[in-house]
């Protein structure tokens, strides 16, 4: 099987970039990814794409089947994956069009599978940095130097969806002082973990949350979508100059974790 070094979950067309692209269906112990799995070349480097929605958007945050998607990249041989995505702002300061490179997440979903150690194997996988600091930085500085607004760190919460926050929800989180919310980084960050890859998250912000807001919110999904989609020529220049600098075959303690878990 050809192999990939680098994994990035695109959404809304992402996967087509780059050069050579191949489309591979591949078959995991934990069902069908979201998409067959696309290849492609970018700055001389092997890169495996995965739209976590599925390429007609058909799979909602809570129905993704994110142990397929991590267990197929592992398969192609993936040691760092990007996980950009979507994300509403809970604090004034993170002005949509910015992006967050999270560095903590707060899990408030239900109901999804988030481990492979379901039995006999059981292990407890540390989190306290569930996001690669090597990665964090690396995106981080190479933003800084194309012009993107970013900020370094970052807390989000996720929620389960497919729904968004009432109101009363999001000036909780907001009180808390988390910075970002999404639907979809848990558990798939937490399994990258589990599978010792190093993964880095990229929030692009599209708008302000609903407590954030004096009036009514009337923030739309196409309102959300377009915010998203214009940020996307900078999300590629980002993408492109680290995949270009980085070396895939990095050392890195995210890759040692699972041994020390185990019971």
């Amino acid at each position: 099987m050809e192999e990939a070094k680098i994994g990035i979950f695109g959404g809304s067309g992402f996967y087509k970039v780059g050069e050579n692209i191949k489309e591979v269906k591949m078959h995991t112990p934990y069902g069908p990814c979201s998409s067959h799995i696309f290849l492609a070349t970018i700055e001389g480097k092997r890169v495996a794409f995965i739209p976590r929605h599925g390429v007609k958007h058909e799979y909602p945050p809570h129905k993704i089947n994110y142990r397929a998607n991590l267990w197929a990249f592992k398969e192609l041989g993936v040691k760092q994956i990007f996980g950009p995505g979507a994300a509403g702002s809970l604090q004034k300061h993170v002005k949509p069009g910015s992006f967050v490179i999270c560095d903590q997440f707060v899990d408030r979903t239900w109901g999804r599978t988030d481990t492979y150690y379901e039995g006999p194997v059981v292990a407890h996988i540390t989190s306290d940095q569930p996001y690669c600091p090597f990665l964090r930085k690396t995106v981080y500085e190479a933003a800084k130097k194309i012009g993107i607004d970013v900020h370094p760190k970052g807390t989000v919460v996720v929620i389960n969806g497919p729904r968004f926050s009432s109101k009363a929800e999001s000036k909780w989180f907001i009180n808390q002082g988390w910075e970002v919310i999404n639907m979809t980084q848990y558990p798939e960050a937490i399994l990258a973990r589990e599978l010792e890859m190093c993964y880095v998250n990229i929030s692009l912000i599209t708008d302000y949350d609903c407590g954030l807001e004096q009036d009514e919110n009337n923030t739309v999904v196409k309102d959300i979508l377009k915010t998203f989609n214009d940020n996307l020529s900078n999300l590629q220049k980002l993408l492109f100059s680290v995949i270009k600098n980085i070396d895939p075959d990095r050392g890195c303690s995210c890759h040692n974790v699972i041994e020390a878990a185990k019971i």
